[in-house]
């Protein structure tokens, strides 16, 4: 029988609890496994590394900067 599988980041509450949403009807049964994401203290750097720059592309920053 096929199955569907979810991905959750989620973050380890208080006394080392985790709470989420899932889309089923109450009563059903789910396997859970639980694998612990190696601390990344860069991945915020990263994605803004690879986010848009398209904010700085407008008309009034460019004006404002050629004038200075």
């Amino acid at each position: 029988m096929p199955q569907k599988a979810l991905k959750y980041d989620i973050e380890v509450l208080e006394k080392g609890r985790v709470e989420l949403q899932v889309p089923f009807i109450p009563g059903s049964h789910v396997t859970v496994f639980v694998i612990e994401q190696p601390c990344d203290i860069f991945n915020d750097l990263l994605e803004a590394s690879q986010s848009s720059v398209g904010f700085w592309d407008n008309a009034y920053d460019d004006e404002d900067w050629n004038n200075a």
